[in-house]
C-alpha cells in the first residue's frame, strides 16, 4: 500500500469531478472509492481485484460500476490500462507519475517496472523525425526471471524430457 499525500488525493478528485460534471455524469460516491481505491495503491490491479479490495472495505459497489468507472478515470487520463501478454487487462494511477516501462516474466507473472532516460531520448528523436506527437508509450518486456526465488522457475536439476527416436 502506497501513503498517497491527501493534497495529490484532492487534486486528483477534484479532476474527476471536474471531469464528470463536463459530460453530466452523476458524481457518486462508488465512483470516487474506485478513484481513491486505485490511487491507494502502488499495485498494477485488475478490475476484479479492484472490486474485491472495495467489498472487503465494506464498500457498496456493484462490478459493472468498478468497470465503468476505470473507462471514466482512463478518459480523463487519471488511469491508464496495460494489457500484459493473454492475462487480464490492469490498471494503475497515472496522475503526475513517472513514466516507466514494465517487465514481465512469462513464469510467475512478477512484474518489474524501470525507468531509463534514454529512452525518452529515443523517444524525442523518433518524433522529430517522423513530425509526429507522441502522448504516451509503453514498452513491455516478455522472459524468464533468473531469480532463486521465482516459484515457477524450473529446477536446473530436472532432467530435459528424451526425444523420442526414430528407430
Amino acid at each position: 500500500m502506497s501513503t498517497l499525500p491527501q493534497q495529490k488525493l484532492d487534486e486528483v478528485r477534484s479532476i474527476f469531478e471536474a471531469f464528470l460534471k463536463k459530460r453530466n455524469k452523476r458524481q457518486t460516491p462508488e465512483r470516487f472509492s474506485v478513484l481513491e481505491e486505485i490511487y491507494k495503491t502502488d499495485d498494477h490491479v485488475d478490475a476484479d481485484e479492484l472490486y474485491l479490495r472495495l467489498k472487503q472495505d465494506g464498500t457498496r459497489v456493484s462490478r459493472a460500476t468498478v468497470y465503468n468507472t476505470l473507462e471514466l478515470l482512463m478518459e480523463c487520463e487519471l488511469v491508464v490500462r496495460h494489457q500484459f501478454g493473454k492475462n487480464q487487462a490492469k490498471y494503475e494511477r497515472a496522475y503526475s507519475y513517472w513514466q516507466h516501462d514494465h517487465l514481465i516474466c512469462m513464469d510467475c507473472n512478477e512484474l518489474f517496472e524501470f525507468c531509463d532516460p534514454r529512452l525518452q531520448s529515443i523517444q524525442e528523436m523518433v518524433a522529430e523525425i517522423y513530425e509526429f506527437e507522441i502522448k504516451h508509450h509503453s514498452l513491455n518486456m516478455y522472459g524468464h526471471c533468473i531469480r532463486e526465488n521465482c516459484p515457477n522457475r524450473a529446477s536446473e536439476d530436472e532432467p530435459e524430457p528424451a526425444e523420442a527416436s526414430g528407430s
